[in-house]
């Protein structure tokens, strides 16, 4: 059986997803970043880059999210695009423009906006012009197809959804009206038994939702050392 880590952040949220759709038996390995459970030595022999989630399956260990959907893709032949070169490509550059930009600066946004010490108005704007010219260039795609890459559902969509869900959260509340045709994929994806699965593992372990200063320390070990 696949160990899952996780916690309700995006990234295991899409693995969630995929683990469900692909009806794979799975334990929860519920890792609370905020208590810092990230840092053990049982975790870093898992990832040694100290983030969720990861996969350990058998003998193979997976961490990064992206990673994890190509792998269980791979594994069972299931959501993945036809077999053209063509095809293949487009998977593999969509999969990585969701890896490389959508993740990182929507995180990042959030990040200056709500955690960063002034001052921080130069990095708020840099990284939230950045996550809304990402998230525009997936609206412009989903405004030509049903699914990312055309008329099939794959493991692209679902990486798209693990962070379309919080476009709120990434750059305002009035955010999604600038988007509808990923609040449409948005939508299509949450009507589905398998995304309503994974989003109810949020009542399988009581995470700490507190952010004093230990989670603060825990999540972003960089402030301790600055005020050290």
């Amino acid at each position: 059986m696949i160990k899952f880590y996780y916690n309700l952040a995006p990234n295991p949220t899409k693995v969630a997803l995929c683990l469900e759709e692909m009806a794979l038996p799975y334990e929860l390995v519920p890792v609370d970043t905020r208590k810092g459970e990230q840092h053990t030595p049982q975790f870093l022999a898992i990832n040694p880059n100290a983030k969720v989630p990861a996969i350990v399956d058998g003998d193979a260990t997976v961490f990064d999210s992206n990673a994890i959907l190509l792998y269980l893709a791979e594994k069972t032949g299931r959501f993945l695009p036809g077999k053209s070169d063509k095809e293949r490509g487009d998977f593999l550059s969509w999969l990585m423009f969701v890896a490389s930009g959508i993740g990182p600066y929507s995180g990042q946004a959030v990040h200056f906006r709500n955690v960063a010490p002034e001052p921080k108005e130069y990095a708020v704007n840099r990284y939230t012009f950045e996550a809304q010219r990402h998230w525009g260039i997936l609206e412009q795609r989903l405004g030509s197809r049903k699914w990312m890459l055309g008329d099939a559902y794959t493991v692209v969509d679902m990486a798209v959804w693990g962070w379309s869900r919080l476009i709120p959260n990434v750059l305002g509340p009035d955010a999604p009206r600038q988007f509808p045709n990923l609040q449409r994929h948005l939508g299509e994806i949450n009507a589905r038994p398998a995304a309503q699965r994974a989003l109810a593992l949020k009542d399988k372990h009581a995470f700490k939702t507190e952010m004093d200063e230990a989670a603060r320390i825990a999540m972003f070990p960089h402030l301790a050392r600055k005020v050290a």
